[in-house]
């Protein structure tokens, strides 16, 4: 029996190395040689004990990788090439996808959120994709891998989230917090044809970077209050979308309070404890206001068109890449980025 080396969950506070047999392939299944992944987010909350996953699971949801064997059904491919997942795997054939819901597939919340949740994930040597005729996208000719690694999350997440927010053209955006996500955010935005971008968060190399990545204003939280300046800045009017993504009461009030009537709040972040609606600021029910959700669309032609964007030059994510480890780091990459520690915005796991 092959073996791997594999980032596990084990108990909340603990993710370690450990040796896991290497899948095998089953029915429409492909199995994947990781040749770079990246950590997430949400796989903070899942260390922290924030999101339960069985003890046991291996972690990650974003490959970046080589096709090492495909399963009985699975054509139009070949090992060798170069593929990536999204962190979304839809089985494309239950009713809730062909409704267009793909994040939702099966009919429950999340249940296209398989990778390090309901089955085993990709920071490991190899991975095994569900569903492949649904999922995998070979990469273009003359993209690396750090140029694709933000597609199968946290870019299909930002971008989700100004799609699901309905920005138009001339639009005035508000997003709050300029994590990945929140970055990937203020970049759709751009391309969505937003003309005032104003990003909130405390950290300089982050608004810094935001600045690149397409906003016009900048925001620092620890020197203005947010909400009274962004109605001053839009003269009491209000953003005509304004976007969540971090995920704590605080931001998803703010974006609610800066919000014109009919205004869109597009939220991104991944909520715990209890998350309350102020009456005031929701103008009582009363405000025609729109209040949206996103997960991480995923599938391959999701893949496909992100993956345009960037052959394309629209947008360059690589910055994001601030640190590099190998696998057999991981434990302390997990620490790093737990911690946000040394001006970290994303990491490179090469197995």
């Amino acid at each position: 029996m092959r073996t791997m080396k594999a980032a596990v969950f084990i108990e909340p506070g603990k993710i370690v190395l450990d040796e896991k047999p290497v899948p095998k392939v089953g029915f429409g299944e492909a199995l994947i040689k990781v040749t770079t992944t990246t950590i997430c987010g949400t796989d903070i909350h899942i260390l922290k004990g924030e999101y339960p996953v069985a003890s046991g699971r291996i972690v990650g949801h974003e490959p970046v990788g080589v096709i090492d064997e495909l399963g009985p059904g699975v054509t139009g491919y070949t090992v060798g090439q170069r593929v990536i997942v999204g962190a979304i795997t839809p089985c494309g054939q239950c009713h809730t996808c062909l409704d267009g819901h793909h994040s939702q597939c099966g009919g429950k919340a999340a249940g296209g959120w398989r990778f390090g949740n309901t089955i085993d994930g990709c920071q490991a040597e190899y991975v095994l994709v569900p569903n492949a005729m649904a999922n995998l996208e070979p990469i273009p000719d003359g993209l690396t891998d750090e140029q694709v690694l933000m597609c199968p999350d946290i870019m299909s997440t930002g971008f989700g989230g100004a799609e699901s927010g309905n920005i138009r053209i001339g639009d005035t955006v508000a997003i709050f917090a300029q994590g990945p996500i929140g970055l990937c955010a203020t970049a759709g935005a751009k391309l969505k044809g937003a003309t005032r971008i104003i990003v909130v968060d405390g950290i300089p190399e982050r608004l810094a970077m935001a600045r690149r990545l397409g906003a016009d204003l900048t925001i620092d939280f620890n020197k203005t209050d947010p909400v009274e300046e962004i109605m001053r800045l839009t003269n009491g009017k209000g953003v005509d979308v304004a976007i969540e993504a971090l995920g704590t009461q605080r931001t998803f009030e703010s974006c609610l309070r800066v919000l014109k009537p009919g205004g869109v709040l597009s939220s991104l972040g991944v909520y715990s404890g209890k998350l309350t609606l102020p009456v005031d600021a929701f103008a009582a029910g009363l405000g025609d206001h729109k209040i949206i959700t996103t997960l991480c669309p995923g599938g391959k032609e999701r893949m496909r068109r992100l993956m345009n964007v960037v052959a394309g030059g629209r947008v360059d994510l690589q910055p994001l890449v601030t640190h590099r480890f190998r696998l057999d780091q991981i434990e302390q990459a997990y620490d790093l980025f737990a911690n946000q520690r040394d001006g970290v915005l994303k990491v490179a796991i090469t197995p």
